[in-house]
């Protein structure tokens, strides 16, 4: 199974958890998203449910290892999953959902002494959802180990969190995201790849995505909008041909993400005026980036909007002056 980089502390102290008598029953995996929390909460799963002499099965139909993360969105883009395609997500993991699981916990774990209850990501249940999931983090069955990925930890309820030990995922340096980037895209040009480093805030995920999505054209049009504006609306223009007439949902995504960084990224040469502006124009762009995943933006627009806030951070007329 693949790996990402930068997990050898978490798996010390998971490892060193797992080998003793009393390893705590719930977990917590908190870091930013795109740090690889996922795919180690998953490895992690497939060690705690192996049993010396028994065969097991992929993961993904392991019986005792129960997985719950947003459903699609609807039927049409649940056939691309069971395609194998990419398709979109609800928003939330659903009070149902945990009620299912909950139903398959009356039984003894079917391979061997441990199972493992997968939750990616936690801070996306819904208020019933987490309410029902409380029940079984205070009475666990037997041999029942729950992984909750969380991206934001202070959206849990600290209710669920006093009843879980918490394993921290922190941001990967400069020279850790080079190597990823050089292991995973060799294609990429030094431009490209020190784009994908300067958007990925410490996350390799990101680093990748961006990667994928070539959007190191894209990166540098957005610089030139927080420092010059546009008053004559050419940048925004550049901007669209870089990501093309007709960008996928996952490519306006990416981009959407790449200008929340870049907004960040300018914080820390900016006075305090251009701090006010950097800070409405991210809180407009976060904005976004939350309704993006389920609403059907015109392309065309959604990229004119996102030039616009870029723009807004300089001292043109389109700023504050």
């Amino acid at each position: 199974m693949t790996t990402l980089a930068g997990h050898d502390e978490a798996w010390r102290v998971w490892r060193a958890a797992a080998a003793s008598d009393r390893m705590h029953h719930a977990w917590i995996l908190a870091g930013r998203e795109g740090l690889g929390k996922g795919l180690f909460a998953r490895q992690a799963a497939a060690d705690l449910v192996a049993e010396p002499g028994v065969h097991s099965p992929a993961l993904a139909n392991h019986p005792d290892v129960h997985l719950l993360c947003p459903l699609p969105a609807n039927e049409d883009e649940a056939k691309k999953r069971d395609e194998r395609t990419s398709y979109l997500k609800k928003r939330n993991i659903s009070v149902e959902q945990v009620r299912e699981m909950q139903r398959r916990l009356v039984t003894r774990p079917t391979l061997g002494e441990r199972r493992v209850v997968l939750i990616d990501a936690a801070d996306a249940l819904e208020k019933g959802a987490v309410n029902a999931l409380l029940k079984s983090l205070e009475e666990p069955p037997v041999g029942t180990f729950f992984m909750l990925v969380v991206h934001q930890l202070g959206r849990l309820l600290p209710t669920v969190r006093s009843r879980c030990t918490v394993l921290r995922f922190h941001p990967l340096g400069d020279a850790m995201l080079a190597s990823v980037l050089d292991e995973a895209a060799p294609e990429l040009d030094s431009g490209a790849r020190a784009a994908a480093i300067a958007v990925a805030g410490g996350s390799p995920g990101r680093a990748l995505g961006f990667a994928t999505h070539n959007l190191g054209v894209a990166w540098k049009i957005m610089q030139r909008l927080i420092q010059n504006g546009d008053p004559d609306f050419a940048l925004r223009a550049e901007l669209s041909q870089a990501l093309g007439q007709r960008p996928d949902r996952e490519r306006l995504i990416a981009a959407i993400e790449a200008a929340r960084m870049v907004l960040v990224g300018a914080l820390g040469s900016a006075d305090t005026a251009a701090r006010l502006r950097i800070a409405d124009a991210h809180g407009a762009m976060a904005g976004l980036a939350a309704q993006a995943p389920t609403y059907n933006f015109e392309p065309a627009l959604l990229l004119i909007e996102i030039g616009a806030l870029l723009a807004s951070v300089a001292q043109t007329r389109e700023g504050t002056d």
